[in-house]
């Protein structure tokens, strides 16, 4: 009887240490993967609240670009840019044009809005108090059209903001910095609308130093902040900057309101900044769950079933050791699929910045050297349907490069149907096929549209040849427009020839030449094979989208 109650003593001593261990182990375990979880989450809802506010701000600049003020006042300004501001986005509340007006434009700025359909044509402060004209001798700010109109949007126009604290200090930091700004946290349209933020990018004449006014963007604060759901580990909130310790927060149906923090209240989990319209905006996040008292309350039911279940220790160590072996497995794997996914994130990211990159410069080039706005928006719109076009190649194939012949589809570059195409098969890499994409693009765009010398249409060659082995093979590109003179075709632009001249051959590291022989326009361009074909990038691409496995 001793020795029995001395070994069921000491099961019972062996179950309690053993349950004690297990809840230990499985505290701490819950409570590191909850940490986990929640920092990966908060770390991509702020990533992905950054992108879409720098997607918000590129339309504003964009426009900005885009917008050509007339030299007297006219009505639908935005008119041109319709197309183009809803092609970027389209939930923004409101865009608008803010002239900049003097005190001797004023009455033809009330005939134009008048002439617009707009049902107060009238120059007013922002609360529609009348404004007389004779009694202004500065400069003020006013709205003259505005995107979408609405029975609530068309009695806007007419509005003057230089009374209006939250307007005015945005329309002055941004006309005195000269880059986009956005407006503290305000009702938009209404004093009772859905709270909001605008962001105002000043048009500058060419030649003029100071704006002629501002494109505008107005947007709900809830949709700017990815509110959650009732899913979400978290709810978020926005840092006032109006007022010391106040916070914005969002329901589930977008609504906002404020409140405002207490030293014995909760505080956030975790705080993010993001930068938008020339400021800092800080982002708190606060966890819905107690991570330690609900790791807490599965060691508690941990250790409750080993003391309940003595008589069976050897079984419970084999469970727990067990269900270790497990969660560090399971541990093991997120932890390394955490660290794919910022490789993945951070390969996004480089990616996209460069594509964005690239379109920014294809648009400033376009836009800066266009001397005729038609041919400007032509070549711009052809130019990013390249991109476009060697993007979902790329997405196609996973980024793991891109068929030479597959850029010369129709709907990549014009008069695809009169290019001879020739030369092996042969896949290019992400960067290559985007200079060369955009190189095919200049070719074809500025071929001869109409008739030769001879009366034909110009018969263009495509071809290309890879010689040399090993380290020193080398790619040989040629374009050749027959039935074509220096007299016939239309001249390259200025960004066609710095293209084909400079940044395509300095992508691929190679050489360019274009000449006229008597019958045809020629280029060329070599380039070593180990840039075109860009191992190194395949590899990693490779590398990244290989299934995570877990630790052995």
């Amino acid at each position: 009887m001793v020795r029995l109650g001395f070994i069921i003593g000491f099961i019972a001593l062996l179950g309690a240490l053993l349950s004690g261990l297990a809840a230990y182990r499985v505290h701490d375990q819950e409570l590191a993967l909850d940490r986990i979880a929640l920092a990966r989450a908060i770390d991509v809802h702020a990533s992905l609240v950054q992108d879409r506010l720098t997607e918000r701000e590129l339309l504003a600049r964009v426009a900005s670009g885009l917008f050509r003020t007339p030299s007297v006042i006219k009505p639908n300004m935005l008119e041109p840019l319709r197309s183009a501001i809803y092609a970027f986005k389209t939930d923004f509340v409101v865009a608008g044009w803010i002239a900049r007006l003097k005190p001797n434009e004023l009455t033809a700025a009330q005939a134009a809005i008048g002439g617009a359909g707009f049902p107060n044509p009238k120059i007013r402060t922002f609360d529609d108090k009348p404004i007389n004209p004779a009694e202004i001798t500065q400069p003020i700010d006013v709205l003259l059209d505005l995107e979408p109109r609405s029975d609530e949007t068309k009695a806007l126009p007419g509005r003057s903001y230089d009374q209006d604290q939250v307007r005015s200090a945005m329309l002055t930091r941004a006309r005195l910095e000269k880059r986009s700004v956005a407006s503290d946290p305000i009702p938009l349209l209404r004093g009772n609308g859905p709270v909001g933020v605008i962001v105002a990018a000043p048009v500058i004449p060419e030649g003029a130093t100071e704006p002629a006014g501002f494109v505008t963007f107005s947007y709900e604060l809830a949709s700017l902040m990815l509110t959650n759901d009732d899913m979400s580990l978290f709810s978020v909130a926005l840092r006032d900057p109006r007022k010391e310790g106040g916070e914005l927060v969002a329901n589930d149906q977008g609504i906002v309101s404020t409140r405002m923090t207490t030293a014995d209240g909760p505080t956030p989990s975790a705080t993010r900044t993001v930068s938008f319209g020339g400021r800092d905006w800080q982002l708190g996040y606060y966890a819905k769950t107690n991570s330690a008292r609900r790791a807490e309350q599965t060691a508690i039911i941990v250790a409750a079933i080993g003391f309940a279940i003595t008589a069976m220790v050897c079984g419970l160590f084999g469970y727990v050791a067990y269900n270790n072996l497990r969660l560090s497995r399971e541990i093991q794997v997120r932890i390394g699929f955490e660290r794919r996914l910022t490789a993945v994130i951070d390969e996004l990211n480089h990616r996209v910045k460069n594509i964005l990159a690239v379109i920014q410069s294809i648009v400033t080039r376009t836009l800066r050297h266009g001397s005729d706005i038609d041919v400007a928006r032509e070549l711009l719109i052809g130019r990013i349907h390249a991109m476009s076009n060697v993007v979902s190649l790329l997405s196609e194939s996973q980024w793991q490069g891109v068929k030479l012949k597959g850029l010369f589809e129709a709907r990549a570059i014009p008069h695809a149907d009169r290019i001879a195409v020739t030369g092996p098969d042969i896949a290019v890499s992400a960067r290559a096929a985007q200079s060369l994409s955009l190189l095919f693009f200049e070719l074809a765009s500025h071929s001869d549209e109409g008739l030769s010398l001879v009366g034909k249409h110009p018969h263009i060659t495509a071809s290309w040849t890879v010689t040399g082995e090993g380290a020193g093979e080398v790619f040989h590109f040629r374009w050749e427009e027959l039935n074509t003179s220096e007299a016939t075709r239309r001249p390259d632009s200025d960004f066609g020839l710095i293209l084909l001249d400079r940044v395509a051959p300095e992508a691929l590291g190679g050489t360019a030449k274009r000449y006229f022989t008597d019958a045809s326009y020629v280029y060329e361009l070599t380039a070593p094979m180990e840039t075109v074909v860009d191992m190194t990038e395949r590899d990693r691409t490779d590398k990244i989208s290989a299934p995570v496995r877990p630790a052995r």
